[in-house]
């Protein structure tokens, strides 16, 4: 894979900015001492580094931050980095969706159409895209969190709005190892009940006095945690970085590459009876909802035509496919005088596939026969087997129409600097830091939709494709019967290539008066989007497959139409600004305060009908959506006892647009709650975890006043955490609790989504000082969890088929680590 021109210059100019910072410390002489970003190892969870213009410790800021040690992710069990996530208070993550495709809030901002819209996913400091809302290229397909990870930082709200780009609501910081302590760790994880082996490494230390490494990465294969039919999961990642030290700071460079394949879960048929308020959830027949999924063994090829409207084939077992070549570097200089220069660069050749199968309608054979032919009518027409068991036979029974979401992610290539130069000086008596800052980035959405329409078994063991006949004469090709989805009207076959540039000074004061620390920081977002893209056409009697005959399905092809090109054309900018004060009362207590006011750029989802398509211009309050956050709260900590507090309360625009539903959003939401994090530990039992309570609600809505006053779908009051354990020398044994109360299934408030608890359970037992066997079981007790449903509403005291997404049933593994 080679880097993208834009890339390159982007890399130069990076590359350039580390050059003069190294040029900064050439009179400085190399020594051991640890770099000025790496606090040790046993205050590794009071100095944080993200979201503060230095390193400082917890208690004496006044932002929300949590940090979670690599070393504790095992013991959730995850089976995807969202689901490490779901371990942060005040974060909520639905990672239903497989290794990538999570939908991540943050103190009630809402999750109107998908992805993490409100907050920022980082790596080292910097976005792993520039939004996290990307049509089908969610930030968290291309972050995978292994053994090359240190720690996990967290902030909400606070200056996540004034430090970074696009993350008014948070960030979330996965920050790698360096090779400052030296050592490695060689582990293997096998599956118990479900097909998947993983190897992880990671190995660093020093070269020289002056030099230190570390690199590792991991490989895994199997079926997944459901029952797919085929190998579903493949792949893995390489990080490795280097680290020159000097007297007066540090630089380092470092590489990544990822190339894995993950499969991609969306909604699928479930059985809902009862009524809206009181529902019973079930599994549909012969469909697992907790350990099954509507991928097939016989359906993987999806043919039809490409983003250039020429012949392709897309197999389906890629699912999640992303590709991300990644250099980065860092770099810390004490300038002296109270001077001191900090640089961040990371540029990303980034590239993916997204194929995977979404059930646009369920009901009985007559009803997906009616729906096909629509006003042709239903008469001598009926479904047949395609393949697999029975080919050839008439079908009977519950079904579906799939729609391919076959898209190709062809660059998201992005680029992103931070530069920063501190002062610490004395104004009178009071210490004051002051932090001048410029951020630079450039993100690339370049991707082409291209989907088919398929007739299938509802069915969770190798689900069989249906064939549409009249009389004998088959309609459809294994399957399908439309190169399109004309039951969207043919909305989703469409081109688009745009790029988006942003510069963002910044400046940051502290000044503290004592036991009283404020904190101000200001931030001027600009930017610009350039591009184009194209929507769908159709074609009469286009010999799709090339056999020169043509068939029912290729009577009506959909095509990008690259003769209507709309052009991309539009600016924005916006001031961001957070004010804070923090009173350390004592060693152990302080109280805090913060008032927020930043935004978020929308992109690529405007391009779905809020841009004017003549001069590629977009209104200014479409652009961008504000948030406005207030915040105080109290921390403490003594010894093994420690509580955060914080109660909080958000305005949030939105404007967003929605695929799978094909709906606008045009709102804005308020929400208020309390956030609580702690724990305690007393001789071998520690106990960990948070809560937030939430009451949201959307205050405006210009597209549907009807669903003013309502709680936002999927926002349960409470969402909590807790992780208690103990030691018994050599054996740790512990639980992980993940829980919600009942949220509503869509914002019309009547189909109730219940709440549940997942339990997660492990077991740690040293055979050596180096060597330790694990056992995790995620989700021990098999709890159905509903996290999405595409339907508002069912018919009261029937049997209703709703499309949903559920948590993993019970999986185990057993894991060896060898510590070195």
């Amino acid at each position: 894979m080679s880097l993208h021109s834009d890339c390159t210059r982007k890399l130069l100019m990076a590359g350039a900015s580390v050059a003069i910072l190294m040029s900064l410390a050439s009179a400085g002489r190399a020594q051991d001492a640890v770099p000025a970003q790496e606090p040790a190892r046993e205050d590794v969870t009071e100095v944080i580094v993200t979201g503060v213009s230095k390193g400082t410790n917890k208690l004496s800021t006044s932002i929300s931050v949590s940090s979670v040690q690599i070393d504790e992710l095992q013991k959730f069990a995850p089976r995807s980095t969202a689901e490490v996530f779901r371990n942060i208070p005040g974060v909520r993550s639905e990672s239903t969706g497989g290794e990538g495709n999570a939908n991540i809030a943050v103190r009630g901002l809402p999750v109107a159409a998908g992805g993490a819209k409100f907050l920022q996913l980082q790596e080292d400091g910097l976005p792993v895209l520039e939004f996290g809302d990307i049509a089908f290229g969610n930030a968290d397909i291309f972050l995978r969190t292994d053994l090359t990870a240190g720690r996990i930082e967290a902030i909400r709200g606070g200056t996540a709005s004034t430090l970074a780009s696009n993350s008014p609501g948070g960030i979330i910081n996965v920050i790698s190892k360096d090779g400052s302590r030296p050592g490695g760790t060689l582990q293997l994880t096998q599956g118990v009940d479900f097909g998947q082996t993983r190897g992880d490494f990671e190995f660093g230390g020093p070269l020289t006095e002056a030099i230190d490494f570390h690199v590792g990465g991991f490989y895994r294969s199997g079926e997944g945690p459901r029952t797919a039919g085929y190998t579903a999961n493949q792949g893995g990642q390489i990080k490795a970085n280097l680290t020159r030290k000097f007297d007066n700071g540090f630089i380092r460079v470092g590489v990544k590459y990822l190339n894995d394949k993950s499969i991609g879960y969306l909604p699928m048929p479930m059985k809902v009876t009862g009524t809206n308020s009181d529902p019973t959830w079930s599994s549909a027949p012969g469909l697992d909802a907790r350990a099954d999924t509507i991928h097939s063994a016989y359906f993987l090829q999806d043919a039809g035509l490409d983003g250039r409207n020429n012949r392709s084939v897309t197999d389906i077992r890629d699912g999640m496919a992303p590709k991300s070549l990644v250099f980065n570097g860092a770099a810390s200089f004490d300038l002296g005088n109270g001077w001191a220069l900090n640089g961040k660069f990371r540029v990303a050749d980034t590239e993916a596939n997204f194929a995977s199968l979404f059930p646009a309608q369920v009901g009985s054979d007559a009803a997906i026969v009616s729906a096909i032919n629509g006003a042709k009518g239903t008469s001598g027409t009926r479904l047949v087997v395609a393949s697999g068991p029975g080919a050839g036979t008439t079908y009977t029974g519950l079904a579906m129409i799939v729609h391919t979401f076959n898209t190709r992610l062809n660059s998201l290539d992005n680029a992103a600097s931070d530069l920063k130069l501190s002062k610490t000086f004395d104004a009178g008596d009071v210490p004051v830091d002051m932090t001048f800052g410029l951020y630079n980035s450039s993100q690339t959405i370049d991707m082409d939709w291209i989907w088919n329409s398929y007739a299938m078994e509802v069915a969770g063991d190798n689900a069989r494709p249906l064939n549409l006949y009249n009389g004998n004469t088959n309609l459809s090709q294994n399957g399908l019967y439309a190169y399109g989805v004309p039951l969207w009207g043919n909305c989703c076959t469409r081109h688009y290539d745009v790029q988006y540039d942003i510069v963002a000074p910044y400046v940051m004061v502290n000044a503290q008066f004592g036991k009283l620390t404020v904190e101000g920081s200001v931030r001027q977002d600009s930017g610009k989007a350039r591009g184009n893209f194209a929507y769908s056409t159709q074609m009469a009697s286009f010999d799709v497959n090339g056999d020169g005959t043509i068939q029912n399905p290729e009577t009506s092809v959909s095509f990008i139409n690259y003769a209507a090109p709309k052009p991309v054309n539009y600016d924005w900018n916006y001031t961001s600004y957070s004010l804070g004060a923090n009173y350390r009362l004592s060693s152990n207590l302080s109280y805090f305060g913060r008032y927020s006011n930043g935004a978020r750029a929308n992109a690529d989802r405007l391009l779905f009908g809020k841009i004017n398509e003549t001069d590629g211009s977009v209104a200014k309050e479409d652009a961008v959506d504000f948030v406005k956050q207030l915040e105080v709260g109290v921390k403490y900590r003594n010894g093994s006892t420690s509580l955060f507090v914080t109660a909080f309360a958000a305005e949030t625009e939105e404007q967003n647009f929605e695929a799978t539903s094909q709906k606008f959003f045009d709102r804005v939401y308020k929400a208020s709650g309390i956030e609580l994090e702690g724990a305690y530990r007393n001789g071998n039992f520690h106990v960990s975890g948070g809560a937030t309570y939430t009451r949201a609600e959307i205050s405006k809505d210009a597209l549907n006043a009807a669903q003013v006053g309502n709680r936002p779908r999927r926002q349960a009051e409470w969402v909590f955490q807790v992780t208690p354990s103990y030691n018994f020398d050599r054996l740790e044994v512990g639980a992980n609790f993940v829980g919600t109360t009942d949220a509503y299934a869509q914002d019309d408030n009547q189909l109730v989504m219940p709440g549940y608890i997942q339990t997660n359970l492990f077991a740690d037992y040293d055979l050596t000082e180096a060597l330790t066997a694990s056992l995790n079981i995620n989700n021990a007790f098999d709890v159905l969890g509903i996290t999405e449903v595409e339907e508002g509403a069912i018919t009261a005291n029937a049997t209703n088929y709703v499309r949903a997404r559920a948590i993993n049933g019970r999986t185990t593994t057993v894991t060896l680590k060898y510590r070195f």
